[in-house]
């Protein structure tokens, strides 16, 4: 047998310790991230999208989500480290904010208004019809208690003294008190509202149309998690940013997701909500200051420090311009 040279042992020795050194790289364990959410709606799936198309595969990401239906319950455990990335409405966060918890940031955005309807039995016509009736909401301080106070005053009407709201705790379990006749309306998004309106309710009030600002749905995290882990924040924004693709140019396999993922069979609902959700969601990702600034005007009658902060304050903008300025966007949108 011939033997090998020094020099070609050698040789032979370097090219497997590089060889052995590339599988381990492409072996390398995902980087785990835990997450939060806090509804079970359209505006919120975007990663059981990116779970269901391979994205969080495709970035070496181990994601792991979970449902708590509350904003400010979810910021509670982004605070307290339970979670290191949010998506949810912004209410919580910048009450946080405020309060001093300045620790949080918003770094991108997949709706910057609010799309509750009002849907009730056929005896409420109008909003006016509305009054000395039980709303159901989701959670008082949240998104659909927002909705309704500022809806309804443009008719004149003030909670406590022509209607009471009752907590139903979600979106599904606000229909479910709907149809039971726990409450006489309820102030739901898609695709809830359409599923009342399979049971025979109907609008009151079509939301939608009315256009109001508000941080519906963001992704928030800490500061101090971007200093830390930075990369891997990247990465799952890039995730959203591919799943926001997927659920902007592909409706069948969103169907698909949301059927799923909420217990829906019936066309009908998921294309109804569909059509009406898809118009307010930001196919980039953008924070609009107006959505931000609309809570801190809430919040300021009862508490005079957020007057002192502005809307740019709370928001960390890297990873979407990175995306946008770097075109990563235009390529992921150019793509068929």
């Amino acid at each position: 047998m011939r033997k090998c040279s020094p020099l070609r042992r050698a040789a032979l020795l370097v090219f497997l310790i590089l060889l052995i050194g590339v599988r381990a790289q492409g072996a390398a364990a995902p980087d785990k991230l835990i997450g939060v959410h806090s509804a079970r709606v359209m505006s919120q799936s975007l990663p059981w999208v990116a779970e269901e198309a391979g994205l969080f595969k495709k970035y070496n990401l181990d994601f792991h989500l979970v449902f708590i239906s509350s904003s400010s319950i979810v910021t509670a455990a982004l605070l307290g480290g339970d979670a290191e990335m949010t998506l949810t409405g912004g209410i919580g966060n910048v009450r946080a904010y405020v309060h001093g918890s300045t620790d949080v940031v918003f770094v991108g955005a997949v709706k910057n208004m609010l799309t509750h309807s009002i849907v009730g039995g056929a005896n409420i016509k109008r909003p006016e019809d509305l009054k000395s009736k039980r709303i159901g909401v989701s959670r008082i301080g949240g998104n659909s208690h927002y909705f309704t106070i500022q809806a309804l005053r443009r008719f004149n009407l003030e909670p406590g003294r022509d209607f009471v709201f009752i907590q139903t705790g979600g979106e599904p379990e606000a229909i479910a008190a709907l149809i039971g006749g726990g409450i006489d309306a309820a102030a739901v998004t898609a695709p809830a509202d359409a599923q009342g309106i399979a049971h025979g309710y109907r609008y009151v009030l079509y939301g939608p149309d009315l256009k109001i600002p508000y941080s519906a749905t963001a992704f928030v995290t800490k500061r101090s998690v971007i200093a830390k882990r930075p990369q891997v924040i990247s990465q799952f924004m890039r995730v959203m940013a591919e799943a926001s693709k997927l659920m902007h140019t592909d409706r069948e396999f969103i169907y698909k997701v949301l059927g799923k993922y909420l217990r829906l069979t019936d066309r009908k609902i998921l294309e109804s909500s569909y059509n009406t959700e898809i118009k307010a969601l930001e196919p980039r990702l953008v924070i609009k200051m107006d959505s931000l600034q609309a809570i801190l005007d809430e919040i300021a009658p009862t508490d005079a420090r957020a007057k002192k902060v502005k809307p740019q304050e709370l928001v960390d903008n890297r990873y979407v311009d990175d995306m946008e300025k770097g075109g990563f966007f235009d390529q992921l949108w150019a793509k068929k």
